[in-house]
């Protein structure tokens, strides 16, 4: 009898979505709570936030198998240290959203590059040992920061505003849906287009969520927006399966 093998990882379903959205929308309430609201600052708050990051990607890699709870804490961690990290890029360091966006996105591209060089692919299905999950947790802290940068700028320089913003990426990974469902499309580029636009999306909704209504947001504030979001992502880590991604 053969034994089935399972990524480190967790399948990719609709569910997965849903969470990855709701983590990258936190991702975004919470960091600028504690960089902006607090005053703690851009700097401060990727050391801050990088360090249960690293923690936590240690722990993924010495687990023998997949752990929800523990991989969508590191989520969460990469999304928080992404969003200082990008905001830094782009506001403290004064090379614009474009500027930041562009450089994130090269570096991106240099991750996965440098992972499918090394091990012959970038699937999530081959994340079970521990140099496949560093490359994967470096690009997506990578994505995560990136998409940030990709937000703010559709928001803010694009002109778009926040609800315009949640409209454009919601829009392309709509597209991203159809190429799945109707075409051929390489799975594993889809996989990474469609991971990096949910972070845009998620920021641009949590700013929609948190600013003042004269800045085109709900008003929620960053403290109720981010105890509500972690309100629906324990409800939906209790209500949706979670299971490990089949390897091959």
């Amino acid at each position: 009898m053969t034994t089935r093998a399972f990524a480190k990882v967790p399948e990719v379903t609709i569910g997965f979505w849903v969470i990855k959205i709701l983590a990258t929308t936190l991702g975004e309430t919470g960091a600028d709570l504690f960089t902006q609201q607090f005053d703690m600052g851009y700097l401060l708050g990727i050391v801050v936030f990088a360090l249960p990051l690293v923690v936590l990607v240690a722990a993924q890699i010495r687990a023998g198998r997949f752990h929800p709870l523990l991989y969508w804490a590191t989520i969460l961690a990469s999304t928080t240290a992404g969003t200082a990290a990008a905001d830094f890029f782009d506001r403290s360091l004064g090379i614009g959203y474009a500027g930041g966006a562009s450089v994130l996105l090269l570096c991106v591209l240099a991750s996965l590059a440098a992972w499918r060089w090394t091990l012959g692919t970038v699937s999530v299905a081959s994340v079970t040992g521990p140099r496949a999950e560093s490359f994967y947790w470096l690009t997506i802290t990578l994505s995560q920061t990136l998409g940030t940068a990709l937000g703010d700028w559709a928001a803010d320089d694009g002109g778009l505003g926040y609800a315009g913003g949640a409209a454009l990426f919601g829009g392309l990974l709509v597209v991203l849906a159809l190429l799945y469902w109707r075409t051929q499309v390489s799975r594993v580029v889809l996989f990474w287009a469609a991971f990096i636009l949910t972070r845009p999306l998620g920021a641009t909704v949590g700013d929609f969520l948190d600013k003042p209504l004269t800045e085109g947001g709900l008003g929620l504030g960053r403290d109720h927006a981010t105890l509500a979001l972690i309100a629906l992502i324990a409800l939906a880590l209790w209500l949706i399966p979670q299971r490990a991604g089949k390897a091959h």
